[in-house]
């Protein structure tokens, strides 16, 4: 059964990698204009983690593609691997 998420209940839920690396914290989504679909997740990147220094931060954002998106609870957790 697919649960539905409204967006706003995502904002501020730490985003963490399956392995356990802290990214950073949930800020918005970006979707298909044309599609309707959730293409990355809008991150706000932890600045104490070495991982995330290593990644592509603009402007103070991090882009997560939809694809690394694994489980949203307690925690939205993604691939590490789609990351990179």
């Amino acid at each position: 059964m697919v649960k539905y998420v409204i967006a706003e209940q995502l904002i501020g839920k730490e985003v963490i990698t399956s392995d356990g690396i802290d990214i950073g914290k949930f800020l918005d989504a970006e979707l298909n204009e044309v599609t309707g679909k959730l293409t990355h997740l809008v991150v706000e990147p932890n600045p104490d983690s070495d991982f995330v220094k290593k990644l592509d931060v603009k402007e103070g954002k991090l882009r997560v593609p939809y694809e690394s998106v694994m489980a949203v609870n307690d925690y939205i957790i993604v691939d590490r691997k789609g990351l990179a």
